[in-house]
C-alpha cells in the first residue's frame, strides 16, 4: 500500500458496523447506506492530478503522476474515484478519493512476492488489461479522507466480477493506519500464494489461493479451474457414498477382499478423509480412535491415480488431523512388502509385534509418535470452537450466529442442549 491518509481508519470505522475480527470486511453484507452516500467510478485523467499530489502529501512518497496515467491507461480498471453521491449526481464528477489496483499476470505475482516488482513505477510487462485475466491482485493505494473512507470497500466490491473474483488480494501496509485498514478489511497476515510465503504482506484469499490456507485433511474447494489433488473430511452421505465407491473399486472388485470384510460395521464410529483431482473422488483413508492413540486404516487410491502420491498426501492429511485432535501415538498396518513406503514416511514398525494376515495379505503393526498441534482442540477451548463442523475448527461456523443471538431467545423459551 503505497499511500494512506491518517485519518481514513478513524473515520471508516465510525461510518461502518461489523463485527471482529475484519469490521468492514470485503464481503460482508450491508453496505447498503454507504451506496446511498457515496459512489464509486473510474477515476479519470483530472482526477489523478489533483488526488495524487494531495496523497504524495500526505503520504510523504507515491508513484508520480505520469506513472499513475500510464498504469491506468493500461487497465481503467487501476484506479476507482470515490465521491460524495450528492455532490456526483448534481454535476460535480470529481473524486474525493481514490482506491489504486494492480491487475498482476502471473510474472507480476512472482516479481512482487520477490521483491522485484518497483511499485513506484510497475512495468506494463507485469501488469494485465483491462479484458485479462490477473493472476493476483495488489492493492496498490488508498486516499480516502474523513467519510470518503467508507467507499473504500465500494471500490473492493469492483473486485468481485467475473474476470477478478478468483485473483487473491495482496497489500504491504508501511504505515499503523494502513495495517489497520486492511486487518479490518479481512486481510491475513503473512501471505501464503503460488507456494511461496511472504510474511510481509497481507492477503485476502480468493479462487484457488485460498487452498493454501486452508489444512492439508481439508482444502477441497470444488472449483473448476482447480485440477489439483485436494482433500475433504467426509460430513456427508453424499461424501460417504464417494468413500464407498473408492474402497469397493479398490478392495473389493481389485483385490477380490469380501464385502462383509471391507464394510465391517466401524465405519460410522469413525472419521474418513476424500481425495479429490480436481472434483473427481479419487482416494480415501478411514481414521478410529481410541484412548492413547489414533488408527488410520482402510488407505484406497484408484489405480488409475496412482502415479501422483494421493496415498502419501491421505496419509500425511490424516497424520495432521489427529494431531489437531491432539494424539501423540497414531497407529496403522502396512502390507508387509509396503514396510519401507511407510518408513520412509516416518513410521515405524511397532516394537514386539508380529506379521498376521488379513484378508490374504500379510501385514505388520506400525506407529508414528508425534506432538500435537499448539492449536489442538481441548477442555477449555471456547465452547463454539467444539461446536464446529469437524475439521473446521479455525473457522466460524453456522452455530457460531447463534452468539450474536444472545439470551433473548432462550428467555422466550427456545433452549438448547
Amino acid at each position: 500500500m503505497t499511500v494512506h491518509d491518517r485519518y481514513t481508519t478513524r473515520s471508516a470505522q465510525a461510518l461502518m458496523s461489523v463485527p471482529k475480527p475484519a469490521r468492514f470486511a470485503l464481503e460482508a453484507p450491508g453496505l447498503t447506506s454507504l451506496s446511498q452516500r457515496l459512489v464509486v467510478f473510474n477515476a479519470n485523467f483530472q482526477d489523478i492530478e489533483t488526488l495524487i499530489p494531495r496523497a504524495r502529501r500526505a503520504m510523504g512518497a507515491g508513484a508520480a503522476n505520469e506513472v499513475i496515467h500510464r498504469v491506468a491507461r493500461n487497465n481503467p480498471d487501476t484506479l476507482w474515484g470515490i465521491a460524495r453521491r450528492d455532490r456526483y449526481c448534481a454535476g460535480e464528477m470529481a473524486a474525493d478519493g481514490y482506491v489504486a489496483f494492480l491487475m498482476l499476470n502471473e510474472a507480476g505475482a512472482d516479481a512482487l512476492l520477490s521483491g522485484d516488482l518497483d511499485a513506484t513505477d510497475p512495468p506494463l510487462r507485469f501488469l494485465t488489461r483491462q479484458h485479462e485475466k490477473p493472476a493476483a491482485i495488489y492493492f496498490w493505494g488508498v486516499y480516502a479522507p474523513g467519510m470518503i473512507a467508507g467507499g473504500v470497500p465500494l471500490a473492493f466490491e469492483k473486485t468481485w466480477t467475473p474476470l477478478y473474483r478468483d485473483a487473491p488480494i495482496l497489500t504491504r501496509p508501511i504505515t499503523i493506519e494502513g495495517l489497520r485498514l486492511a486487518e479490518s478489511l479481512g486481510f491475513r497476515r503473512g501471505a501464503r500464494f503460488r507456494g511461496k510465503a511472504a510474511p510481509k504482506f497481507h492477503m485476502y484469499p480468493r479462487g484457488v489461493s485460498i487452498k493454501e490456507t486452508r489444512a492439508i485433511y481439508d482444502d477441497f474447494l470444488d472449483l473448476e479451474q482447480d485440477q489439483d489433488v485436494s482433500i475433504t473430511v467426509v460430513r456427508s452421505i453424499e461424501d460417504f457414498m464417494r468413500v464407498v465407491a473408492v474402497r469397493g473399486a479398490t478392495f473389493v472388485a481389485e483385490q477380490d477382499c469380501p464385502y462383509e470384510e471391507e464394510f465391517d460395521g466401524n465405519d460410522f464410529s469413525a472419521s474418513h478423509l476424500l481425495a479429490y483431482v480436481g472434483k473427481e473422488p479419487v482416494g480415501c483413508l478411514r481414521i478410529r480412535y481410541f484412548a492413547g492413540f489414533a488408527k488410520l486404516e482402510r488407505l484406497a487410491v484408484r489405480h488409475e491415480y496412482r502415479s501422483r502420491q494421493i496415498g502419501t498426501r491421505l496419509m500425511k492429511a490424516g497424520v495432521e488431523f489427529c494431531r489437531a485432535k491432539g494424539y501423540r501415538r497414531i497407529y496403522g498396518r502396512a502390507q508387509k512388502d509396503l514396510l519401507n513406503y511407510y518408513v520412509n514416511m516416518g513410521w515405524k514398525q511397532l516394537e514386539g509385534s508380529s506379521e498376521f494376515f488379513f484378508s490374504d495379505y500379510a501385514y505388520v503393526e506400525i506407529v508414528i509418535d508425534t506432538d500435537p498441534n499448539p492449536d489442538a482442540i481441548a477442555l477449555g477451548v471456547d465452547p463454539y470452537v467444539l461446536m464446529r463442523p469437524e475439521g473446521r475448527w479455525d473457522r466460524p461456523g453456522v452455530l457460531d450466529r447463534s452468539a450474536q443471538r444472545g439470551a433473548g431467545q432462550v428467555a422466550a423459551g427456545k433452549k438448547k442442549s
